[in-house]
């Protein structure tokens, strides 16, 4: 048996300022063959559970192309068309069944719907191929994207602590019905919603609930079934939450499954929302509070939703508030990094840090903050991750200073990633349980880390392009009415 496997993974925030080019699906682009296979291998990811579930059933596996870039604009073209190619290509040369690992919220600049136009394209090679899909939580799921598969898992884990096992699930699956074992139907249904991201934990509130019917579905006998939160900063058509069961042989089931799960979410539709606070009144909490570690979430500017990564709202505030004994980062200034580099460690340095993407198309920031301090570490950035999420990933920074201000120990970087690991401090010897306030970009993804060492945490709405704050936004092409930018 020979199937052909591609990792195609992109997260479009439509309205990030920062571009996704073909050299941003790897360290010099994607990977192909023999280097993408291994670096699934090793990794943790959807993929990853996939392979294994064939080599069990001894199958030569063809990796195509593997390439997943940080969360940002549109993918170019270009960048579409390469990676598509390779795996049509692989396609047409002749294969028993098909392992995509996708994300489910990927726009493209030339097409729209990138997850939807790969699975129609290679369905136009084979009509009657296998397929199967592994998607993240966050998909905005499209019809073709149902219509050209024939299996499909999400995640049921926010944190993402359950993504290798969803990329096993779905090959597994697919082998299944390979065999003759089962006959995989998929049904689908759009809840009309756009839950905030903060409120999509899968181990509390709404987002428990259905994450629990859809395991009862599934106890009582369903293949799959998904919930996916949808990502609110891709501006689609198909944006929002929704529903897929997979049951077997059996759509009528599949289709009661979705529309209980769907009325279910819509009962408790406003459980999804948040109501922001002023930044200045947060602030104001976190100074009262009197043990740390204090976790202030600045959720606005994660760069794993599309965040620049280099606003300095919260910080700002923060000294602004007289706040001491603050760790915050990764901040990502380059300027800043070589500046510092240059200075060297032990000098004492005045500089502009962050503040350098233009915010003004969503209301604007205060800009670059001048800060004084001695240089204390500098590092090429790189480290491991330890942790539950992302298990085993090793980040790079790129170069990477600690600036130390008296009041607060900042880390500056060249690239961007989310501060998943206690390592993100750790690496450049900051520890994060011996300061008073730690001022972290993220949203959800840092709480089995450093929520779990965390006295109190506060989430900032401050400013940036992963903002969760819908009005900063124009949305024109998600499918109207939905809520809440509907009423109803």
């Amino acid at each position: 048996m020979k199937i052909v496997a591609a990792v195609i993974a992109h997260e479009t925030n439509t309205f990030s300022p920062l571009s996704t080019g073909l050299k941003h699906f790897g360290p010099q682009g994607p990977r192909f063959g023999d280097e993408a296979y291994q670096w699934v291998r090793a990794g943790r990811r959807s993929m990853t559970g996939m392979l294994a579930a064939a080599e069990q059933a001894g199958a030569e596996v063809v990796m195509a192309v593997a390439g997943n870039a940080q969360p940002s604009r549109a993918v170019d073209a270009e960048a579409f068309e390469a990676m598509a190619e390779a795996l049509c290509r692989a396609v047409r040369q002749g294969c028993d069944a098909v392992f995509l690992e996708l994300h489910g919220a990927m726009v493209t600049s030339h097409l729209g719907d990138g997850e939807g136009e790969l699975l129609a394209r290679v369905r136009a090679i084979a009509p009657d191929l296998p397929i199967a899909v592994a998607l993240d939580l966050h998909g905005n799921i499209s019809a073709g994207t149902i219509e050209n598969c024939t299996t499909l898992v999400g995640y049921k884990t926010y944190p993402h602590i359950d993504i290798v096992e969803t990329g096993r699930r779905a090959a597994e699956t697919l082998l299944a019905s390979m065999r003759g074992e089962i006959r995989p139907k998929l049904a689908y249904a759009h809840c009309r919603m756009m839950p905030n991201m903060l409120r999509m934990a899968t181990d509390d509130g709404a987002m428990a609930e259905l994450m629990a019917m859809a395991r009862q579905a599934e106890e009582a006998g369903a293949l799959a079934v998904s919930v996916f939160g949808g990502f609110p900063l891709a501006d689609c058509p198909d944006t929002g939450m929704s529903v897929i069961a997979m049951t077997n042989d059996d759509v009528d089931l599949a289709q009661a499954i979705c529309d209980r799960i769907r009325k279910a979410a819509w009962a408790r539709r406003d459980d999804f929302q948040v109501a922001f606070e002023p930044l200045a009144s947060t602030i104001g909490r976190a100074a009262r509070i009197a043990d740390g570690p204090v976790l202030l979430v600045d959720h606005a500017d994660n760069c794993n939703s599309g965040g620049t990564q280099d606003s300095m709202d919260v910080i700002a505030e923060a000294l602004n508030q007289g706040l001491d004994g603050i760790a915050a980062g990764p901040i990502a200034d380059p300027e800043a990094v070589a500046l510092m580099i240059e200075a060297g460690v032990g000098a004492t340095v005045e500089l502009a840090v962050g503040g350098k993407t233009d915010f003004s198309a969503i209301g604007g920031s205060s800009g670059p903050l001048l800060l004084t301090g001695i240089v204390r570490v500098i590092s090429d950035g790189q480290f491991t991750v330890r942790g539950p999420v992302f298990t085993g990933s090793v980040i790079n920074l790129g170069r990477t200073v600690v600036l130390d201000t008296g009041r607060m120990k900042l880390v500056v970087s060249e690239g961007r990633c989310e501060p998943l690991d206690l390592a993100m401090f750790r690496f450049v010897g900051i520890e994060p349980t011996a300061e008073r306030y730690l001022i972290i970009k993220s949203k959800i993804q840092y709480r089995p880390t450093f929520g779990a060492i965390a006295k109190a945490v506060l989430e900032c709405n401050g400013t940036g392009f992963a903002s969760l704050d819908y009005g900063k936004f124009d949305f024109r092409r998600v499918t109207r009415p939905i809520h809440p930018l509907d009423a109803g």
